[in-house]
């Protein structure tokens, strides 16, 4: 690892797997009509771009060039096209990531997240947000309301992703939802479901002290998984928990085969479960139960139409809060350090800073 360079766009770069560096890259074009160029000034790190640092990989994205990663970021406009109306230099706003073509038949329908030529930062073969400058439509860069730092702005993209995943999930007022996996979005879930008037919310882990800090943030009831039968597993969480017939709502946030045959175990008659973590490709499924039960079942991949500014407003009127989800801040020179310790699973949010100008 060199150390980080002093130029005019310094930029936090995946060379290949395990291998991290900072270039200088080029800064970018004077933007156009409608687009705005952001200074990024922190960037939380999720467990993709880990991912990619350890595997080179995420399913069928390859990193096979040089990449910027960094996708959860907050920053301050240094310019903007004329056209731009939304937003002034000097603005301070959250960066959405993720930009569709706007023209298939998914994007048409509201559905841009599943837009096949998404440009998502940090997903092969497109830059993230790990730079001084960084590139967006004016659309996709919300301004943050009065009193929201950016630290807080940073954390609008983990808080978006829960937005979507508890939209999907249709939490109404008096539902009793369980959440698996006490990371940082099946926290952020815990807390959009309890926004959304959730009357029972139960935090499921394998790690204690997650669990005590899912308590305290936002859940109402825990559960820790024991090695026992997922079935066993499904019927002590419903006993223990309270849930009389089974939970309304299930979310996994974990990807992890125990807690989806869990899930499914614990879920009440025509209860609806959302999978909202990543695993395997392939898993064994209970099959039976889903049917029996008639199950809705849905997935859930990052954010469409709405769910940012919807995270905007939860965390300006103060409906949820985030800031104790920041267990660390490094500056932009420390990333690599900060990257091992998401990967040993130390804290639960960093954050890394934008470089020093």
């Amino acid at each position: 690892m060199t150390q980080a360079l002093q130029g005019k766009n310094p930029s936090f770069v995946l060379r290949a797997a395990g291998e991290l560096t900072y270039e200088d890259r080029p800064v970018p074009d004077q933007p156009g009509a409608y687009d705005v160029l952001v200074k990024p000034r922190w960037t939380g790190i999720c467990g993709s771009d880990v991912h990619y640092w350890v595997h080179g990989r995420i399913g069928h994205f390859i990193v096979e060039a040089p990449m910027v990663l960094g996708h959860e970021s907050s920053g301050i406009v240094a310019a903007v096209g004329d056209k731009v109306t939304s937003v002034k230099v000097g603005d301070e706003v959250a960066m959405e990531p993720g930009v569709p073509c706007r023209r298939c038949v998914r994007c048409k329908e509201g559905k841009y997240n599943l837009c096949a030529d998404m440009a998502f930062a940090a997903t092969p073969p497109y830059d993230g947000t790990l730079a001084r400058f960084y590139t967006l439509p004016e659309d996709y860069c919300y301004k943050l309301p009065e009193g929201m730092s950016l630290e807080e702005g940073a954390l609008i993209e983990p808080t978006a992703v829960a937005v979507h995943i508890t939209r999907q999930a249709a939490v109404k007022p008096g539902d009793s939802v369980v959440v698996f996996g006490a990371g940082p979005v099946g926290l952020l879930c815990c807390a959009v479901a309890k926004a959304y008037g959730a009357k029972k919310i139960v935090t499921v882990d394998i790690n204690e002290e997650r669990v005590k800090f899912a308590l305290q943030y936002a859940a109402t009831d825990s559960f820790i998984s024991a090695r026992v039968s997922a079935e066993e597993n499904g019927k002590n969480l419903i006993e223990q928990a309270g849930l009389g017939m089974g939970a309304d709502v299930i979310i996994d946030a974990t990807g992890a085969e125990p807690c989806i045959q869990t899930a499914i175990h614990a879920l009440r008659m025509g209860g609806t479960y959302v999978q909202g973590g990543m695993g395997k490709p392939d898993i064994t499924f209970p099959i039976m139960a889903m049917c029996t039960k008639e199950i809705n079942m849905k997935g859930s991949f990052r954010y469409g139409p709405g769910d940012y500014q919807t995270a905007v407003d939860l965390v300006a009127t103060k409906r949820i809060s985030v800031k104790e989800l920041v267990t660390g801040k490094v500056k932009f020179e420390e990333a690599e350090q900060a990257f091992a310790e998401v990967k040993a699973g130390k804290g639960i949010k960093l954050l890394i800073e934008g470089p020093a100008e």
